[in-house]
């Protein structure tokens, strides 16, 4: 598999980014291939001393996305930046799969513009998961779309239950549960769009849905999948990260106050970091478009890269968007 990385992107790059991307390599099949995509200059140093350099190709680009950067506006007019270079790359089919930290809005905007949309896609969503009591629940869109039609909630629906089944993060035949983000669970409650495109899901048979979700309900996993538009589930998951980040550091905090209660409360804070840290999770998939296309968070550190490329290979074996092709194409 290649896999291709957009070096400059994200807060910490280039040290962070690349870091990350060797930690990966021992943990990759002995035919994978990493593609770095940034400043050869910066990139050489850090590969130097590995001994795997048959296992790395380096792809020179000039210019860099910032995250203040319009994301149109650099797509169409930094040509030469890692993320148009790298997108590129799997636009070409040089690159089974892509990861980048860098500019959300520029990733998009470039998996849009350069990347073919799977048939029966009109628009992609990014999908990523919100800590539950069974081990996640994939919230998707997540902020690609914030302005989405009906039809375009109904796609994510089918999209993330195809998703969620193929990783095994599911309940059990006849297939995932999905939910929608709503302010109530009662019928009468919500936006026009929420309530259309429950009736678009609810026409659908092969989709288990459940109804609307309140927010306060995603840590109890009441569906598998759980749909929104990006601009809701965006504010989700931030305010997710956020307050569970909080809480972990106040229990950090009593732990270290008392050494007798530290040592008996350190192995429940490594189980609960490893759950709610969003650098374990491996990065969010733009579903919806050729390739697989992974956003990871913007303070994403060496071991949030680690991850990603895990988690490309290993979403890479399950031919997710041949399923999503084969179920969505019917109704193109």
């Amino acid at each position: 598999m290649r896999i291709a990385i957009d070096v400059m992107g994200g807060d910490h790059a280039p040290d962070k980014i690349l870091e990350g991307a060797l930690q990966a390599l021992p943990l990759l099949e002995p035919d994978d291939k990493l593609i770095l995509v940034g400043n050869k200059e910066l990139i050489a140093p850090h590969i130097a001393h590995t001994s795997q350099h048959d296992r790395i190709q380096i792809e020179h680009a000039s210019q860099v996305i910032t995250m203040d950067d319009s994301p149109i506006e650099a797509i169409r007019g930094k040509r030469d930046s890692s993320i148009v270079r790298m997108v590129k790359f799997g636009k070409e089919g040089h690159a089974d799969a892509m990861i980048s930290a860098g500019n959300t809005g520029a990733l998009v905007a470039a998996g849009v513009l350069m990347l073919k949309p799977l048939a029966g896609v009109d628009r992609p969503g990014i999908a990523c998961f919100l800590p539950s009591v069974k081990g996640g629940v994939l919230l998707c869109d997540a902020g690609a779309n914030i302005q989405p039609k009906p039809a375009h909630l109904y796609q994510y629906a089918v999209m993330g239950s195809i998703y969620a089944k193929a990783l095994g993060k599911s309940a059990p035949p006849p297939s995932p549960t999905v939910g929608i983000l709503n302010i109530g669970s009662e019928d009468e409650k919500g936006t026009q769009l929420v309530k259309d495109a429950k009736a678009l899901i609810q026409a659908d048979p092969s989709i288990n849905f459940v109804g609307y979700v309140e927010g306060r309900d995603i840590p109890r996993h009441p569906c598998d999948v759980l749909i929104t538009d990006g601009f809701t589930g965006n504010v989700t998951l931030k305010v997710t990260e956020g307050f569970t980040t909080a809480v972990l550091q106040a229990l950090q905090k009593e732990a270290m106050s008392d050494a007798d209660f530290a040592v008996k409360l350190k192995p429940f804070l490594g189980r609960a970091l490893k759950q709610y840290d969003h650098e374990e999770v491996g990065g969010a998939l733009l579903l919806g478009v050729q390739g697989l296309f992974f956003k990871v968070h913007g303070s994403a550190g060496a071991r949030a890269i680690k991850n990603a490329v895990v988690a490309a290979k290993a979403v890479g074996k399950l031919d997710v968007n041949a399923a999503i092709e084969k179920r969505l194409a019917k109704g193109a």
